[in-house]
Parts: structure tokens; C-alpha cells; sequence
């Protein structure tokens, strides 16, 4: 029966209940067009025997051990084995920040660490280091030596995320005074 829904949609009325005739019987309301055996779809009993269904059947979250680490602020390789091989679940996650074992505290302290640790140590942006020629991951030594050498990138990556960061705030003080304006 071709364009048979179109004609449902075409017909509806408003006001009427969807699943119910637009016709009033002698008490003045609609009656369903339900099949017997099923529930209308409005009942809200069946929307929270549905809910109750879904969080019984929740699982606990996982995630893949890069986005654990990531998450971590450790580099994925110097992890332990056990580590990345497995799935790490969230509540696994918020144990290893609360209470971390001796490997991760070592990792933190050590090293070595990935580019968004490296490049918030050395005060640079992440392409910065990759424009310093710095694209292996880096010990907390290697890091101070630079920070000790100090090259010439170095300090023009530096300067250039000075410049970032104020005129961020720059814009950030602007739009706050736009704000400021709209409210008056």
C-alpha cells in the first residue's frame, strides 16, 4: 500500500493523540489503535522499565592503554607491559591517579615523556618542539640540559608563546568587555 504513511501524516490532527482515532466516542476522548497484547507507546512505565533495563545492563567504562596514558601524561612505551597489553578500565584510571604505584611515579618524575609534557616544561607549544627538531620523547635530564643550554629555537619558541599567550589574554579581556556591554 504505497504512500499508506504519507496519508497518516497527512490526516493527523491537532490535538489528537498519536496511535488514537480523531473521532470521540460518547465520553468525549479518542480510543487507541493499539494492538491487543501491546503497550501504548505514551505510557511512561514503559519509558523507565527501559531505563532500568539499560542501567542494569551498564558496563564499566574502558578505554584503549594510549588513551590511559595519554590521560596519564605518561609515554605509552615506558609503561609496563601488563599495562599495554590490557584495556584500563575508569575506575582503574582514577585509581592510578589517586594512589599511583612506584612505576608511574617513576615515569612522571623520570621519564621519558611525551611531547605535550616536554612541551609544556620547556614553556613551548607542541609544534614548536617539532620546529626545534624535537620529536623523539624526552628524560626530565635531557630536558633540564636544554633548559640549561638553551638553545637559539628554544628561545624563540619561547618568545613566540609569549606572544600566544598574551594576545589570547588580550582577546580573552576583549570578549569579557563585550560581555560586559551586552549585560549593561
Amino acid at each position: 500500500m504505497p504512500g499508506s504513511r504519507s496519508c497518516q501524516i497527512r490526516t493527523h490532527l491537532v490535538g489528537v493523540t498519536p496511535g488514537t482515532y480523531a473521532s470521540l466516542n460518547e465520553r468525549g476522548t479518542s480510543e487507541p489503535v493499539t494492538w491487543p497484547g501491546y503497550r501504548a507507546w505514551s505510557e511512561s512505565a514503559h519509558t523507565l522499565d527501559i531505563l532500568d533495563a539499560m542501567k542494569s545492563q551498564q558496563n564499566s567504562q574502558t578505554m584503549k592503554p594510549a588513551t590511559a596514558a595519554k590521560k596519564l601524561g605518561v609515554y605509552l612505551e615506558a609503561t609496563p607491559a601488563e599495562f599495554r597489553e590490557g584495556v584500563v578500565s575508569r575506575d582503574e584510571l582514577n585509581a592510578l591517579q589517586a594512589d599511583p604505584p612506584q612505576w608511574l611515579q617513576d615515569l612522571r618524575r623520570n621519564g621519558p615523556h611525551p611531547r605535550p609534557v616536554v612541551a609544556a616544561k620547556l614553556g613551548v607549544s607542541i609544534s614548536g618542539l617539532a620546529r626545534g627538531g624535537v620529536t623523539e620523547p624526552l628524560t626530565t635530564e635531557q630536558i633540564d640540559a636544554l633548559k640549561q643550554e638553551c638553545p637559539d629555537w628554544l628561545r624563540k619558541e619561547r618568545a613566540t608563546q609569549a606572544e600566544v599567550r598574551k594576545e589570547a589574554e588580550r582577546v580573552k579581556e576583549k570578549n569579557q568587555e563585550k560581555q560586559a556591554a551586552k549585560g549593561e
